[in-house]
């Protein structure tokens, strides 16, 4: 017996007992899935944004730009878009974004693309994904940095988090953006792509959405070999957190690699190592583990245990960050350290100050160790010494300690006190958002092969990338690292 297939398909549909919304209904049943998702926070503002009886039955889903961020309860207000074009060279990465909502509860939702075709060329489905937007909480800029009260702000939830999940359970009256990152291979053939995205949900029909990927016959190095100079710190121990692990173990390393190898893919150049005891005195949620583990021994001898800070180097240049390493500090915010005592068998926290004799004498032992084990490592000449905002006078103290006992090591300062002028010869200077810098300095100090960037910070308000910025904020960073209109010809952009 000859029947069509789509006629077959309608046969199948009714056979096993699916609901026909359309010719699509069958291709849409999918096996059935437990869909893992982040657990959000109940959003503040759900009672009071919106109303959603105006939005059709079933799910609903748009193109919309990547430089739009909907807040998840309120009934969305765009023009159904169902295509979108992305251009980009050979060797970058480009995205688009697509928004899902719906007034009623929707399980299960998934997304497939197709190959994208052009001409004689084709492109794998693998070089597109997928990855639905999580919502944060969030509030709005303060007065500059320091501890706020939280009824002065108020409170919203932002989408920031992309989840790699296999698939989405959506609640009754929310949106759920989905971001589309498209990797175009180095060795892609230049033209105009054509694909295809299609949207599956539990009892809903497929949706299609259809993709143009314009190919630039311009081909982008590899990140290792970009100029730009990005510094964004790390915290390995936020990750051993979250995922519940033993702070520098196997599962700990596994853990971190997809996260690290996005920043190294972002063209990362620094890798974030520690000395001691958490050099910003807890600031963040997680405090920052030890990595050098600090031993007075009962003949007084000092001894240092590099097993956590050598496997972090190594395993941060395998992943190809490995044009700088910043360790800190010399100057931590609490100006304490940790060592343990054999002699007392306790761990012991001491506060000494920059301008004592306590402090030249343990690090000038500590550094002169360091030396000696960083030149066996062949990383010597790519390490430096790092500071955080440190008053002048402990600048003074420390690096006078630091000449004298390690005069080989490098020195890198997160600066806003103005001190590129007091010591032009740093070589990682990266200054506040808010101080200027002039062309000749700058051209001066990348004759010499110094870098300079600039930061931002809990006190700067545009640009950043707070949960609550506005998402073009992340470029526009980059783009005022080489604004001439505001004297700030540098190379690069550290974000803390």
């Amino acid at each position: 017996m000859n029947i069509s297939s789509t006629l077959f398909r309608l046969i199948l549909c009714i056979l096993i007992g699916l609901p026909v919304l359309g010719l699509n209904a069958c291709e849409g049943k999918r096996p059935k899935k437990e869909c893992l998702t982040f657990k959000e926070m109940q959003d503040p503002t759900n009672d009071t944004l919106s109303n959603w009886s105006g939005v059709a039955a079933g799910l609903q889903a748009s193109f919309i730009s990547i430089d739009d961020k909907l807040s998840k309860s309120v009934a969305p207000q765009v023009s159904l878009n169902k295509s979108v074009t992305v251009t980009g060279w050979k060797g970058e990465k480009v995205s688009a974004q697509l928004l899902l909502w719906s007034a009623g509860d929707i399980n299960q939702v998934e997304c497939e693309f197709s190959d994208f075709k052009a001409p004689g060329s084709k492109l794998p489905a693998s070089v597109a994904q997928a990855r639905f937007v999580c919502y944060v909480m969030t509030d709005e800029f303060g007065p500059g940095c320091g501890h706020r009260k939280p009824e002065d702000f108020p409170a919203s939830l932002a989408p920031d988090m992309l989840d790699n999940v296999e698939c989405f359970d959506m609640e009754a009256k929310t949106t759920r953006p989905v971001w589309l990152t498209f990797n175009i291979p180095s060795d892609a053939v230049a033209g105009n792509y054509k694909g295809k995205l299609k949207v599956y949900a539990e009892n809903q029909s497929v949706q299609s959405f259809e993709i143009e990927l314009d190919v630039v016959d311009q081909v982008l190095p590899e990140p290792s070999e970009w100029l730009y100079h990005l510094d964004l710190w790390q915290h390995p121990s936020a990750v051993a957190r979250v995922h519940n692990l033993e702070v520098w173990s196997d599962a700990h390393f596994e853990q971190m690699k997809p996260l690290m190898k996005m920043l190294a893919d972002a063209g990362q150049k620094v890798i974030t190592a520690t000395l001691n005891k958490d050099p910003w005195n807890n600031q963040c949620y997680d405090a920052y583990a030890d990595m050098i583990v600090w031993t007075k021994n009962k003949d007084r001898s000092w001894t240092f245990d590099y097993t956590a800070f050598d496997r972090w180097v190594q395993f941060m240049m395998d992943l190809g960050i490995d044009r700088m390493i910043n360790c800190y500090s010399l100057l931590t915010w609490n100006n304490q350290l940790n060592y343990n005592d054999e002699e007392k068998g306790e761990v012991v926290t001491v506060e000494l100050k920059a301008q004592s004799k306590e402090y030249a004498e343990l690090w000038s032992v500590f550094l002169e160790d360091f030396t000696r084990h960083l030149q066996g490592k062949g990383w010597l000449e790519k390490t430096n010494i790092a500071m955080d905002e440190r008053a002048p006078a402990d600048m003074h103290a420390a690096l006078k300690v630091l000449e004298n006992a390690a005069p080989e090591l490098g020195v890198s300062l997160a600066d806003n006190h103005k001190s590129y002028k007091e010591y032009p010869w740093i070589k990682d200077i990266c200054v506040g958002a808010g101080n200027k810098v002039t062309k000749e300095e700058i051209a001066a100090r990348r004759a010499k092969g110094l870098i300079t960037t600039y930061y931002v910070c809990c006190g700067d308000k545009f640009p950043n990338t707070f949960t609550f910025s506005a998402p073009a904020e992340s470029v526009y960073a980059a783009w005022h690292a080489t604004d001439s209109c505001v004297g700030l010809i540098t190379r690069g952009l550290k974000i803390r």
